[in-house]
């Protein structure tokens, strides 16, 4: 089936091509005939524009690395190319399948599948639909392209942030030739890759490329028996076959698999760990965590950060891993046709990516969340066409092209409250109203004659004395003496037996099917002949994508509590939904189409040929979806014989239209979040002098919808940040989720990114090259803001207004130097290479609370090597953050263990946010020093 697929889209080429005008002059081919090579030391080569270029001739942002400087910085998948790119940062915590890249700032927050990244991510021409697929091993790469700022008139599939362009080794034709390395490093690190090229007659040539990888991990499992956290073991193989039956007519099929089955990816925990107290004053005073002892107490076993804010240690609970095992397989086709008067070029592929996931959710030793299967599948098919080519005598540079892809993704869960929820609850619960009844060494928590004697002092008190209204509570907290707290609660609601260890969600699904239409054309315009050049582009873009859930939770103590009089406990028992509705395929609010215009204006000018100034503005279109989380649907209410207050708030609730999010029933447009969109302006100057070249840029990019994704303590849920061009007075920073809404006729962009940029290459001498890269981006929310459709900006992102984005640092250095000399007349040669990045402080949480920023920090990478004559042999000896940097890449809250952070307890007591903070956080920490020793040969 896949392979009639594959016949079809190539026949629909050749189609295409009978029925286009052939008016043209001779068009450039729409690939270079041979690799291309950026350490060149007149000229770096760029493709990313669908033609041979000179970097410092094409009028757009982009970074270009060769595949010799990833192999020097020790690079096998993009996480790498922080290293190289100052504008690119890319970074993840709990999983990396969803590993997140952002580029000047902007990004997709990882963990959640219903996301699609606002950078785009191509490889050998195709487009994968997640950056976290690009963190398997890439094997031998030829170059990578990075592109700033939105993209769409170019590529297959649009993006609002920029584009990561990978391209890897190609087959060679007339050649038989091989090469391979082994590595080993600290951590029992083991790296064996290579290649076989061989020609198959003279037009043709296959070439096979395998990589494997193991290393232990480098986070500590202190729990005896547990594998360390955040090992590798990994592998991929990938045939290719090119074909060139004429000289104009080029055709490269590749296929590929590759597997990985790691423990991947723990948290530790992260300091500060404290208590807040608000003063009279207005102060926040800081004393001893108080929870902390207690889930020590109970055997969490946390590794505590004695010095700096982490150690690389983490406990678990017995039998619970954070398993990560992936599938990624796939095949493409690209054929390049000459026509005389133009090019056409096709790319077809079909992808299969699968994901199974564990999880230790609550990140010590106690089972407090499990999380065993969390599984992902994404199927994607898509189609490229271009038609390019010259009129005008070569004034005219135009390309049209059109793009579908159809997306079939999978996803299921199975969060659980562990084996030790209940006791945990039970003396998080009484710990705030009754702290003299804890008691750890009881197998509930609670010590029943101290609350029985409570309730016996306040029988004595006068009728009216407030504190009475405590008897009907502590009474029904210990209505089963054998299983008091939560467990008594239940009893109390006439349901002794309901457990809560083990129940959650037990395997719901969701299933999401997209669909992606697009034509888009590309045309650069010659005023003035080899000096003054307009370029326009646009692009058409229709999104479908239809969503089918089957929910199975077992939580039922939550509803249960939830139309209660005892409603105020229910925020530990509902931290996992006690009830979520299936929605079946087609049914209302399933659906989610949208269609969008963009495109993009250049104008360039040469006044000298080593010089290019250009000035551009372009719009960027990344679609809308689903939140594929069952946290995000409106908790069910009903009227009950709860109190008279709770029955009037629900039926309040009730009277709201349906469709609409808070009217207290679980519906699919809860689920639903808007498309996001940008408008970019930049302005850039290129100098391609002698030994020396500089790339400038300024840029101003606007943010519609800004979609951002939010961590809740459990879950990801999806919103849209917009600004308000009204004055919220303040409503947008309380502790309120009904005041601040805005009107739809009053939304503005909600994020702004702008900034600066400088690359600068240089080559003093012969064998020696540099390359250096500053970016300055003030990337940061507006004021006033609102969430999706204008509805009030959620309590817990009170902290966004005015401030930067998440994991946005104001300034990114990079710095690279190479040096390959001759060893005398021997025909040897040498490499030292060392390369840094340097960032300044970073929030890491998609929150802001200052307790997740990161400060700034370097990381240096190293390299020595000694090859023989035409680098048939060689040693190197390579260290990886060689200062041995600690630093964390993502900061969260701790789930469910604490809440409050400094922000909430510094505001004032008329905010609304509790004056008292005890939560405790965890922080997802980047890989320490490593150092090994590799061998290469070659023939």
């Amino acid at each position: 089936m896949r392979r009639s697929m594959l016949s079809l889209c190539l026949l629909s080429s050749a189609t295409f091509l009978t029925i286009s005008p052939a008016a043209a002059q001779d068009a450039p081919p729409a690939v270079p005939d041979t690799p291309l090579d950026a350490t060149d030391p007149d000229e770096v080569l760029v493709t990313a524009t669908r033609r041979t270029e000179a970097l410092s001739d094409v009028p757009i942002a982009i970074s270009a690395v060769t595949g010799a400087t990833l192999q020097n910085t020790g690079a096998t998948d993009v996480r790498a190319l922080n290293q190289v790119a100052p504008s690119l940062l890319v970074s993840g915590a709990t999983s990396e399948v969803n590993f997140s890249a952002r580029i000047r700032g902007i990004g997709t927050v990882g963990e959640n599948a219903g996301l699609e990244s606002s950078v785009g991510l191509f490889i050998d021409g195709v487009y994968r639909s997640r950056t976290g697929v690009g963190l398997s091993e890439l094997g031998d790469i030829e170059r990578v392209e990075v592109l700033r700022g939105p993209q769409g008139t170019l590529f297959g599939r649009n993006s609002t942030a920029g584009l990561i362009n990978i391209v890897t080794k190609g087959p060679e034709l007339g050649q038989f030739s091989g090469k391979g390395s082994v590595s080993y490093g600290n951590y029992d690190f083991w790296r064996v890759d290579g290649a076989l090229n061989a020609p198959l007659g003279e037009s043709a040539a296959v070439r096979v490329d395998g990589v494997w990888q193991q290393r232990d991990g480098f986070i500590k499992n202190v729990t005896p028996g547990e594998p360390d956290i955040n090992d590798r073991d990994r592998w991929l193989v990938r045939g290719q076959v090119a074909f060139e039956p004429t000289t104009d007519l080029k055709i490269r099929l590749i296929g590929d698999y590759s597997k990985r089955d790691e423990n991947c990816c723990g948290g530790v925990l992260l300091g500060p760990v404290r208590n807040l107290t608000r003063q009279p004053d207005g102060s926040v005073a800081q004393s001893p965590n108080t929870l902390l002892p207690l889930l020590l107490t109970l055997g969490s076993n946390n590794p505590l950060p004695s010095d700096g804010r982490f150690v690389r240690a983490q406990a678990t609970t017995p039998g619970t891993t954070y398993r990560s095992d992936s599938k990624d397989w796939g095949v493409s086709g690209e054929v390049n046709w000459n026509l005389g008067g133009a090019s056409l070029t096709s790319i077809t592929a079909y992808r299969d990516y699968k994901n199974k996931q564990g999880q230790d959710g609550d990140f010590n030793a106690l089972g407090i969340l499990d999380r065993f299967n969390l599984d992902r599948r994404f199927r994607l098919f898509t189609q490229e066409l271009r038609l390019q080519g010259e009129a005008f005598d070569g004034r005219l540079d135009w390309l049209v092209g059109g793009y579908y892809s159809n997306e079939k993704l999978d996803v299921s869960d199975d969060i659980r409250f562990g084996k030790d929820f209940e006791k945990y609850a039970n003396c998080t619960l009484f710990g705030s109203v009754l702290p003299g009844a804890v008691l750890p060494s009881n197998a509930s928590c609670v010590n029943v004659p101290v609350v029985q004697a409570t309730i016996a002092g306040l029988n004595t008190l006068p009728a009216n004395d407030p504190r009475r209204a405590n008897i009907g509570l502590f009474s029904a907290l210990i209505a089963n003496p054998a299983r008091p707290g939560f467990g008594s609660i239940a009893a109390a609601l006439g349901q002794p037996n309901l457990a809560i260890n083990g129940t959650g969600n037990n395997g719901s699904s969701f299933r999401q099917d997209s669909e992606n239409y697009a034509i888009f054309t590309h045309n650069s315009i010659d005023i003035i002949r080899d000096m003054l050049t307009l370029t326009v582009g646009a692009r058409y873009t229709k999104e479908t994508k239809d969503l089918a859930a089957a929910a199975n939770f077992t939580n039922t103590i939550c509803s249960l509590i939830v139309n209660s009089p005892f409603q105020a406990l229910a925020a530990l028992p509902c931290a996992i939904n006690g009830s979520a509705p299936s929605l079946p395929a087609g049914s209302d609010g399933t659906r989610f189409k949208d269609d969008e215009v963009t495109g993009t204006v250049v104008l360039s000018f040469k006044p000298v040929d080593s010089v290019l100034i250009y000035a551009s503005a372009s719009k960027g279109y990344k679609a809308g979806g689903f939140n594929l989380d069952y946290s995000a649907l409106d908790r069910n209410c009903s009227i009950t014989a709860g109190s008279a207050a709770q029955n009037a708030a629900c039926a309040t609730l009730r009277a709201l239209p349906a469709n609409t999010q808070g009217n207290g029933r679980a519906e699919a447009s809860d689920l639903r979040f808007e498309s996001e969109k940008v408008d970019a302006y930049e302005v850039g100057l290129k100098w391609n002098g002698s030994g020396i070249d500089i790339n400038l840029a300024g840029f101003y990019q606007k943010y519609t919808d800004y979609q951002l994704n939010t961590f809740n303590g459990v879950n990801f849920e999806v919103t849209n940040v917009q600004g308000c061009k009204d004055d919220l007075n303040g409503a947008d920073r309380d502790a309120s989720p009904i005041t601040g809404g805005c009107s739809s006729e009053r939304l503005r962009p909600g994020v702004i990114s702008k900034g600066f940029e400088i690359e600068a290459f240089l080559r003093p001498v012969r064998h020696l090259a540099v390359n250096m890269g500053l970016t300055y981006t003030n990337a940061s929310y507006r004021s006033d803001l609102v969430g999706t459709r204008g509805r009030p900006l959620s309590p817990v992102l009170f902290q966004l207004p005015g401030n930067n984005v998440s994991n946005s640092s104001d300034y990114a250095a990079t710095a690279g130097i190479s040096w390959t000399p001759p060893i005398g007349d021997s025909g040897m040669t040498g490499l030292v290479y060392l390369d840094t990045r340097l960032q300044s402080d970073t929030n890491t949480g998609s929150d802001l609370d200052i307790e997740k920023v990161q400060d700034g920090f370097v990381v240096v990478n190293g390299r020595i090597g000694l090859y023989t004559d035409k680098r048939r042999f060689g040693v190197e000896l390579w260290g990886q953050n060689l200062l041995n940097k600690k630093f964390f890449q993502i900061g969260a809250d701790m789930p469910l263990q604490g809440s409050g952070t400094y922000a909430s307890v510094a505001s004032p007591a008329s905010s609304g946010f509790s004056g008292t903070a005890n939560q405790l956080f965890v922080g997802f920490p980047g890989e320490p020093r490593t150092y090994g020793i590799t061998v290469r040969g070659s023939f």
